[in-house]
């Protein structure tokens, strides 16, 4: 098993979210979330008063796979979530060693 954690533009959340289930996901967490990475925010005017925008507002997406779908979800989620443009996000791919199901015991791919 595979966990892949994804942060995207809110935006694009409905395009990931369909594209994964297109190719059987199972379930997926979704946490709102404020961060930035190479662009560093941007800065706006409010009233006339320029301001910096440090975190930007990002969507983290969390899911539990098994192996043997994890390229196809990295590839559904890279291409639905690609604008093209600075801060589209990252993905990243960690090992699970074990799931335990809570309201079955069930442990492993059972539970996922």
């Amino acid at each position: 098993m595979k966990k892949i954690e994804a942060i995207i533009k809110p935006f694009k959340l409905d395009e990931v979210k369909d594209a994964l289930n297109q190719i059987g996901l199972k379930g997926i967490t979704v946490i709102e979330a404020k961060g930035f990475g190479r662009q560093k925010g941007h800065t706006e005017l409010y009233r006339g008063a320029e301001y910096v925008v440090d975190f930007l507002p990002k969507v983290k997406i969390e899911l539990i796979i098994e192996d043997d779908l994890v390229e196809k979800a990295v590839e559904a989620i890279r291409t639905s979530a690609q604008t093209g443009r600075i801060g589209d996000g990252k993905i990243f791919v960690s090992p699970i060693e074990d799931a335990i199901r809570i309201r079955t015991g069930e442990r492993g791919d059972a539970a996922v």
